[in-house]
């Protein structure tokens, strides 16, 4: 069985970069964010189960699934929220596990913004964070997604506290510095992670 290694980093953090650089190297990476995505594309049953659920207006003219409009119905009503999750949530999950078990690298990374803020931690050996202050976070993800500041601090609030995150962490990748020094931090620990 192959170590399944946990990947976070709250928005903005450089999480894309880290897990970009640790597939490089040649190590399988499931980013849950992905999954999360084909298990609603056309043709998969829980999005039969959605349109069924919210009727027809949720799907685009494609066919496909409208994700604003389904965000706007989740965000103003919790038991549709939870409706969903309850869903979505156990047919992640089993895709996910899937994805992970199939992996023939040295070692897998399991990609998560919300690692540790759901149970998907229950599925890895080690926990690597990539770091950045808070400052910077919301800096990066607003230049990067041409987002609003205040929807970034938003999204930033939901998610668990950064002095929080590094204490459940085995490893942390300090992304303040450049870009090259990241991936240094990334080559180093896969020599480490080999090692395991």
């Amino acid at each position: 069985m192959t170590h399944i290694i946990g990947l976070t980093g709250g928005i903005g953090s450089g999480k894309s970069l880290v897990a970009a650089r640790f597939a490089d190297l040649g190590i399988t990476v499931v980013n849950a964010d992905t999954v999360a995505r084909e298990v609603v594309a056309k043709g998969e049953p829980a999005l039969e189960a959605i349109r069924e659920h919210f009727g027809d207006d949720i799907l685009l003219p494609t066919g496909e699934l409208d994700r604003r409009k389904l965000r706007e119905i989740i965000f103003k009503n919790s038991a549709e929220k939870t409706w969903l999750e309850n869903l979505l949530h156990p047919i992640i999950r089993v895709r996910t596990i899937e994805q992970l078990n199939a992996a023939t690298s040295p070692y897998v990374i399991l990609e998560s913004p919300l690692l540790l803020e759901t149970d998907q931690h229950l599925l890895v050996e080690k926990i690597i964070v990539v770091d950045v202050d808070e400052a910077t976070q919301i800096a990066r993800a607003s230049a990067r997604d041409g987002s609003d500041v205040e929807q970034i601090k938003r999204i930033v609030a939901t998610q668990m506290p950064r002095a929080e995150k590094l204490k459940k962490t085995d490893y942390v990748i300090d992304n303040s510095g450049t870009k090259e020094n990241t991936l240094a931090q990334v080559d180093k620990l896969h020599q480490d992670l080999l090692q395991l």
